[in-house]
């Protein structure tokens, strides 16, 4: 199969960049697994992360990727849950050890033996791929195969750290950055009746915000004109986190998306945090939010914004995204029909 893989972690836009592209044996699935054509794979900001090194591979040569949409092309030994041909997606989250602590209390997302698509494992940036039948998601039909691709990731998180943000149903919500991730996110908080407010350097994100609904759109570092009860930060800006927590009204509360976050400056007690701000981290995600999620998503129905890649442009992709070229999220068309 053809495929990328990261072989030596450096920045997305150099010559020669950390992807190379190649031939690679065809995967063959285990117990309980299926193999997927893949046709369609999103770009995220962690595949980024981990092509510059800001994640350290957990081993050399692994195929990023962990937005795929494809079908099933044959079955495991004991794999039951899907037929061939059926439509499915493979999400950052691909296994869980399913006993520690966190596992039998609802946190999987916790585990503390997990495996991630694009990490541990080889994901979407391949024409065919594997994934633990339990681990992937059945696609709602109202999405064509390259609206899906983000959502398997971008939206997932993205709905996650709206519910960590605890913004209330009305509330007023601050966004930090704007890519993939926030412009879903964003569509699910004004379906709540919020009021989004979004704060990112890119004109043409500043216009998107506006256009899906947002009531004010500005610069990365502005101040929004009302305090917020709640605000995400998308952007993996660590200097973004004193301006966004002096942004909060009183008792409210700052979720931090990403998986990586520059160095957090010194924080003032009296400005930052007191009157009971809160700081939160979120980590990846349960199998439960992303079918929430799916559901929340085929309901409103969320509109995804994609910029089309060919999968020879891999490496392009990648090079945009870290140049914040790229308005909503970018998708590598893997096999042919991707766009359907």
């Amino acid at each position: 199969m053809r495929a990328w893989w990261v072989d030596v972690p450096g920045p997305a836009g150099a010559s020669p960049g950390p992807l190379v592209s190649g031939e690679r044996p065809d995967p063959i699935p285990g117990p309980g697994e299926v193999l997927v054509r893949v046709r369609v794979c999103g770009v995220c900001r962690t595949d980024l992360h981990l092509a510059e090194g800001d994640l350290a591979p957990r081993r050399h040569g692994v195929i990023p990727g962990h937005e795929a949409v494809g079908r099933v092309e044959a079955l495991g030994p004991g794999a039951t849950r899907f037929e061939p041909g059926e439509r499915v997606g493979i999400a950052w989250l691909r296994g869980t050890c399913g006993t520690c602590r966190f596992c039998t209390s609802g946190r999987e997302n916790l585990c503390e033996a997990p495996r991630f698509t694009g990490w541990d494992d080889d994901g979407g940036y391949a024409e065919l791929a594997v994934v633990r039948e339990d681990f992937a998601y059945r696609i709602p039909e109202g999405f064509s195969d390259r609206e899906a691709a983000p959502l398997l990731c971008s939206g997932i998180i993205g709905y996650r750290a709206l519910m960590r943000a605890a913004m209330p149903d009305g509330g007023r919500l601050g966004i930090y950055g704007f890519g993939g991730s926030a412009h879903i996110t964003a569509q699910l908080a004004l379906h709540r009746g919020a009021a989004v407010y979004v704060m990112t350097r890119s004109p043409e994100a500043r216009e998107l915000a506006l256009d899906l609904g947002a009531a004010w759109a500005g610069g990365a570092d502005e101040e929004p004109p009302e305090k917020l009860d709640s605000a995400i930060l998308f952007a993996p800006v660590g200097t973004l986190v004193p301006p966004a927590l002096a942004a909060l009204d009183r008792g409210g509360t700052l979720a931090v998306a990403g998986i990586h976050l520059s160095d957090i400056p010194r924080l003032d007690y009296q400005e930052h945090l007191f009157q009971e701000r809160q700081l939160r981290s979120v980590t990846a995600n349960t199998r439960v939010d992303g079918e929430e999620f799916f559901r929340l998503a085929a309901e409103i129905p969320v509109r995804t914004t994609t910029a089309p890649y060919r999968f020879e442009d891999a490496g392009l992709a990648l090079a945009d995204l870290a140049g914040d070229r790229i308005t909503g999220a970018a998708v590598l068309e893997v096999s042919p029909g991707g766009a359907a």
